[in-house]
């Protein structure tokens, strides 16, 4: 018998590839890598928890809502879950507007914690100044640790500056790699902009070589 035609190509598929098909429909769109890795990530995490080779035509509400129970089974913390089911709600709308399935799940709003600050003690180590005969990993440590409290930016940010977005004269940072991918122009305050000026002397390098650098001059 001849093999019945269906307008949905997807019909029997299992939710981790069409998972896979929405990480690549989120590539073409330009979502960033970090991003789309934690998606994959995400995917795998979900599979202690639910079968991610369930047919997608097969999918109900209430296999989400176990996964949801299963994890708060196994102790998850309240925000890991929410980070979950937002990311699965994410897939099942591009699924939805994919005709591949109408389901919806409720975002899981997430609980406001209180992160531990550094006391003036641990802040005064941080900021020291190491000595004048230090390793250079030692220098530029402290350094990134003065403009992380300038600047308050992401660990990526920081990784991707390059020596040519630093502007001394003007008091200035450009950041170009962003969570949401638009350019930023930061102010430095004057004391950010000396400890740079003196950084920048031993660091050398060419314009378009990352500012933070590891001793062997590679990023």
């Amino acid at each position: 018998m001849a093999k019945r035609l269906t307008m949905n190509g997807r019909k029997g598929k299992a939710f981790s590839e069409v998972f896979g098909e929405f990480i690549t429909s989120q590539t073409a769109k330009g979502v960033s890598e970090v991003t789309l890795r934690n998606y994959r990530q995400v995917l795998h995490n979900i599979s202690r928890f639910f079968d991610v080779e369930t047919p997608m035509d097969a999918l109900s509400k209430s296999e989400i809502e176990q996964m949801v129970v299963e994890m708060r089974g196994a102790s998850l913390a309240h925000n890991t879950i929410a980070t979950y089911v937002r990311i699965v709600k994410t897939f099942l709308n591009w699924c939805r507007a994919e005709n591949i399935v109408n389901i919806t799940v409720p975002n899981i709003k997430e609980k406001e914690t209180v992160k531990e600050t550094y006391s003036d003690e641990e802040l005064d180590l941080l900021l020291r100044r190491p000595a004048a005969d230090c390793q250079f990993c030692e220098y530029r440590n402290w350094v990134i640790v003065n403009f992380l409290l300038n600047s308050g930016c992401r660990a990526a940010t920081v990784r991707n500056i390059q020596n040519r977005d630093v502007r001394l004269a003007d008091s200035q940072v450009i950041f170009r790699h962003t969570k949401n991918g638009k350019i930023q122009v930061i102010p430095l305050c004057s004391r950010m902009v000396n400890v740079l000026r003196g950084y920048m002397a031993v660091r050398g390098g060419a314009e378009e070589d990352y500012l933070f650098a590891m001793s062997s001059g590679k990023c």
